[in-house]
């Protein structure tokens, strides 16, 4: 009888429990946040991922009265910054920008210390940017199809910001859907790569469009194609390479999550907050004027989205033979 009484006094405080815990999140999502928010990206300051950041982190620091604080933590294409935030606290006070570029090093290295799928909750998908393929005004080609012509019968030489990275993968994918052959030739970034490209030392390069914008608008470099289905408004002009070849397809793009465990009452008013920020007007038009083709997606969307992308990058990857395992 004692044994009773004991097994059904541990079952009353065990459901005490699990109800106080239940209650206690919305209390804790009402209150949220309380103290300052990290966001880390894992690129350097002044990359696409730290102005967006910078961007969404003051319409968010106005609505919550919080700061949000950019942590820049680059390096091993995103890793280090990945590791860190799947080692923080989950109380929604560490999110991570996260991008393509560390699905690509999640498929290259085996050794991280992190799995994005288990260690990485959503919040919410920003939006995607186009890259475009940019050629040196002396290359004999006017566009796609006159590039795949003179690819057949003239070693050419494209640039990139890295083996494995997402302007490498453009033209990889161009050149395995084309049956052609060009030479790799990669840069620590893609300033270098540009530069080159007008240098003539490299043909051509691919970089998102704000980053060759410039570039194209003085003449210094020739537009041939973006890489998204559809055109960009800021190259109206500009064809998709995939009006030339049939499933050609390359976006960049920009979300935001934070480390499992977060409770699940944060995670919904964080994701409903950056969803009305960048569907806002003043926001939507600056960040369109930084070449994001918006979504402001919800948490499920996003998770539907870094499924789908993790199973085309991982077999781009593999096809293209980046390997640094």
């Amino acid at each position: 009888m004692r044994i009773v009484r004991l097994c059904a006094r541990v079952v009353f405080l065990t459901a005490t429990a699990v109800s106080a815990a239940s209650a206690a999140q919305p209390v804790q999502a009402a209150a949220y946040p309380e103290r300052p928010i990290r966001l880390v990206i894992g690129s350097a300051a002044g990359s696409g991922p730290d102005i967006i950041s910078r961007v969404v982190g003051e319409r968010l620091s106005k609505a919550w009265n919080q700061r949000i604080v950019v942590d820049a933590r680059p390096g091993v294409a995103g890793s280090i910054s990945a590791e860190l935030v799947s080692r923080s606290a989950p109380d929604g006070y560490t999110w991570m920008m996260l991008t393509s570029q560390l699905l690509v090093a999640s498929s290259m290295y085996p050794d991280l210390k992190f799995s994005l799928p288990k260690d990485f909750v959503s919040i919410s998908l920003i939006g995607t940017v186009p890259f475009v393929l940019v050629v040196n005004p002396q290359v004999p080609a006017k566009s796609v199809p006159e590039l795949i012509q003179l690819a057949k019968k003239t070693p050419l030489r494209y640039g990139s910001a890295g083996a494995g990275a997402s302007e490498h993968l453009c033209g990889f994918l161009l050149t395995h859907l084309t049956g052609t052959e060009m030479l790799h030739v990669p840069y620590k970034g893609v300033p270098q790569a540009l530069a080159d490209t007008m240098a003539r030392e490299v043909h051509l390069t691919y970089a998102v469009v704000p980053a060759a914008l410039p570039m194209t608008q003085s003449g210094r470099l020739r537009p041939l194609g973006v890489t998204t289905r559809k055109r960009s408004a800021m190259l109206p002009d500009v064809p998709s390479i995939s009006e030339t070849v049939p499933g050609y397809e390359m976006f960049g793009w920009y979300s935001l999550v934070a480390p499992s465990g977060v409770p699940q009452a944060i995670l919904e008013k964080a994701s409903a907050e950056v969803v009305k920020a960048v569907k806002e007007p003043e926001m939507a038009e600056q960040l369109k004027g930084l070449g994001i083709e918006l979504i402001g997606g919800t948490r499920a969307e996003l998770d539907a989205f870094r499924r789908e992308e993790t199973k085309k990058i991982s077999a781009l990857v593999k096809a293209s033979g980046v390997n640094l395992k």
